[in-house]
């Protein structure tokens, strides 16, 4: 009896990590207790809710409430994922309209250095 082999490929296509408000929250508490405190608030405004960060204690709150901010930013959770991983230039994602900021610009201009 002659012995054989079989060769048997699979290729597995997954497509990529898709974030959500829950994932965008944990991420921003995790980063939020190692921010040293600001004396600020501040608000994420996405198509799937809301996150609130006050930064103003010694113990930072991150929460999906609809509070009032110093610093009011709009985009969609992709958008961030892309700001985060460096795939989108900041100030090209707010003149092309991508992120809307409102109120206390010196808030989120510190983002970068508060969340790297």
């Amino acid at each position: 009896m002659s012995g054989f082999s079989i060769s048997l490929r699979i290729n597995i296509q997954t497509t990529p990590f898709a974030m959500n408000l829950q994932d965008i929250t944990n991420q921003f508490k995790e980063q939020a207790a190692k921010a040293p405190a600001m004396d600020k608030t501040l608000k994420f405004v996405f198509d799937e809710g809301i996150v609130f960060l006050d930064l103003t204690g010694e113990s930072p709150s991150v929460t999906n409430d609809d509070n009032d901010a110093d610093c009011t930013i709009t985009t969609s959770i992709a958008t961030l994922d892309a700001l985060r991983k460096g795939e989108l230039n900041p100030m090209m994602s707010v003149m092309s309209g991508k992120v809307k900021i409102k109120g206390d610009m010196g808030v989120a201009m510190k983002l970068q250095s508060l969340f790297s």
